[in-house]
């Protein structure tokens, strides 16, 4: 059998239970981090496990959980830090009061590169496209990966559920816009890793999520 290009594994961290994606490369084995909040030896001994070299970390959105210590661990490993957009440039401007809130550590960083929508960003050989979609945060950003089929959502959408709005700067008819025209197009049959729990379809959540199942929007 002829390998995946992508391979995933999903590494819940911090006490919030947020899920990092380490996503790789299997020509090359450089990968990346999605989200890489917290419990980095936890990180760095997965990246170790599957044999996998680090070469960026990726982010959705500016919420302490998704990436308190992506800073630091960027500086650990020497490498750019890509995302999220730069609407949430307010998010990681708190990142060390919330980290003190939350019971999480947080550090202030400066990303490498803001990401917009239609841009695209890297990782060994793959190339995934950057969505922007607020709502949960102004500038949460989605990395689709079409030949694999595979989206990494951040708290975009859940199983059964959507992204909370009533923190400062959500925006609920945002975030339902950013489902429907950002997430549906790119097919049912897309696999995505939401930010917490466990995975789900498109065509699931169309079909069932009392949020935004094609049923309810119509109505």
């Amino acid at each position: 059998m002829t390998q995946p290009p992508m391979k995933a594994a999903i590494v819940p961290v911090t006490p919030l239970q947020q899920n990092c994606t380490l996503l790789w490369c299997t020509e090359t084995m450089l990968g990346a981090f999605v989200d890489p909040g917290g419990d980095l030896p936890r990180l760095k001994a997965a990246a170790a496990q599957h044999g996998v070299t680090i070469e960026k970390i990726l982010i959705t959105h500016g919420h302490i959980d998704h990436c308190g210590e992506a800073g630091t661990l960027a500086k650990e490993l020497g490498v750019r830090i890509e995302g999220p957009h730069e609407a949430d440039r307010f998010w990681i401007s708190r990142l060390e009061d919330d980290g003190r809130n939350y019971g999480v550590n947080g550090k202030v960083f400066e990303p490498d590169r803001w990401l917009v929508q239609g841009d695209t960003v890297t990782v060994g050989k793959l190339t995934f496209d950057v969505h922007h979609c607020p709502g949960h945060t102004p500038g949460h950003v989605v990395f689709h990966h079409a030949p694999s089929k595979l989206a990494i959502v951040g708290d975009v959408l859940f199983q059964g559920s959507i992204g909370r709005t009533d923190f400062p700067m959500g925006n609920h008819a945002d975030l339902l816009n950013a489902i429907q025209t950002r997430l549906w197009p790119m097919g049912g049959e897309t696999a995505f890793v939401p930010g917490h729990g466990p995975m789900s379809t498109f065509a699931q959540e169309r079909r069932g999520n009392p949020f935004v199942a094609d049923r309810v929007l119509a109505t």
